[in-house]
C-alpha cells in the first residue's frame, strides 16, 4: 500500500508545474498539425500539437517532463484481439503466437504473449504501424500532461482492469491453475478515456515501437523535438547500446501505479523470457487516408 500512496502523491504533483500551459505555449509553433479527418474503422484521431511527456516527480525512467510536438495520429480504439490476430495468422500475414496461460484465448480478449516483432508485423499487414512511445503517451495523457486518460488521480477498477484490494484483474479469477493470478478482460468493458480510446491503461501491457532508454534524459535528442521515435528511430534492426523495447499502460496483473500514461517498462523484443504483452496499432494521416480509400467500394 505504501507504493500506491507514493504513486498517488507523485501523480497529483506531476501536473502542478505546468498549470498555465507555459511549456505548451513555448512549443505551439513547432509544427503544423494535420487536421483530423475521417478515421478508419475502429480508430480515433489524436490531434497533432504540443503535449507534456514525462513527469519530473514520476518514476526515474519517466524523467524529465518535456514538451514534445507530436503530429496527428490515428489510434486503434481497442487493443488487438485474439480473434483479429488469429485471422491474420490464418491469412498467412502473421506468425503464430499467443498466450500460454489458460483462460486467455477468448476471441474478444486482447491478444497476449506475442513478441514485439509479431506486433510490428500485424500492424504493417493492416496498413498501420506500431505506435511510437510519444504517440502512445499523447493518446493516453492528452495535451496538458494529465497522468492518465481520466485525469490526475490514480485509476481504480471503475476505470481500468488492474490489481486492487479485491485481487488481480479487479478480483476476477481465471479458470484453471492459479486462479488468483487473474486474466485479461474482454476488450472495451471499461469506460473510454480521452479521444474515445479504451483500455489504454490496465488490462494488457502494450508494446510500442521505441527502444528503451533508462530515462528521457539518457535518451537525449532522439526523444526530443517533433514526433520523436527514440533511439535508432525505433528500427527493427539492432540498435547499438540498446537491447530492450518499451511496453506501456500497465495490466490486469499490476496495481494502479503501473496503469498510467508515464510508467515505462522494458522487455526484449523477442519476448524471451516470455511475458503476456499485447498491443494496438496506429496510423499516420497518410496511412489513414489509404485505409479509408481501400475501404470504399470501387466505382463501376
Amino acid at each position: 500500500m505504501r507504493s500506491l500512496h507514493r504513486s498517488a502523491r507523485w501523480a497529483r504533483r506531476a501536473a502542478l508545474p505546468f498549470i498555465g500551459g507555459l511549456l505548451l505555449a513555448a512549443a505551439a509553433e513547432a509544427g503544423t498539425p494535420v487536421p483530423c479527418a475521417e478515421a478508419p474503422e475502429g480508430m480515433a484521431c489524436v490531434p497533432g500539437g504540443p503535449f507534456i511527456r514525462g513527469a519530473d516527480n514520476g518514476p526515474e525512467p519517466a524523467r524529465p517532463a518535456m514538451t514534445i510536438w507530436q503530429q496527428t495520429v490515428y489510434m486503434d480504439i481497442n487493443e488487438v484481439t485474439v480473434a483479429e490476430y488469429k485471422a491474420c495468422v490464418k491469412a498467412r500475414k502473421c506468425d503464430k503466437a499467443g498466450p500460454k496461460y489458460s483462460d486467455f484465448s477468448r476471441p474478444q480478449q486482447p491478444i497476449n504473449g506475442i513478441s514485439w516483432y509479431d506486433a510490428v508485423k500485424y500492424c504493417e499487414a493492416h496498413g498501420k504501424h506500431l505506435p511510437t512511445e510519444a504517440e502512445w503517451e499523447k493518446a493516453a495523457r492528452g495535451a496538458d500532461g494529465e497522468l492518465n486518460p481520466f485525469g490526475n488521480d490514480p485509476v481504480t477498477c471503475e476505470q481500468a482492469v488492474i490489481k486492487d484490494a479485491t485481487g488481480r484483474s479487479c478480483g476476477v479469477q481465471k479458470r484453471g491453475k492459479h486462479p488468483e493470478k487473474g486474466r485479461v478482460w474482454v476488450i472495451g468493458k471499461k469506460p473510454a478515456g480521452r479521444y474515445g480510446l479504451k483500455d489504454m491503461v490496465g488490462n494488457s501491457y502494450e508494446w510500442v515501437a521505441d527502444w528503451y532508454s533508462k530515462s528521457y534524459a539518457d535518451c537525449g535528442e532522439a526523444c526530443q523535438g517533433e514526433s520523436p521515435k527514440g533511439p535508432c528511430e525505433g528500427s527493427k534492426e539492432r540498435c547499438k547500446g540498446y537491447r530492450r523495447k518499451v511496453v506501456r499502460g500497465g495490466s490486469w496483473y499490476w496495481p494502479a501505479e503501473h496503469a498510467n500514461g508515464v510508467y515505462r517498462r522494458a522487455h526484449v523484443p523477442s519476448n524471451n523470457p516470455y511475458h503476456h504483452f499485447g498491443f494496438r496499432c496506429a496510423a499516420s494521416p497518410d496511412e489513414a487516408k489509404a485505409l479509408i480509400g481501400a475501404a470504399q467500394p470501387s466505382q463501376p
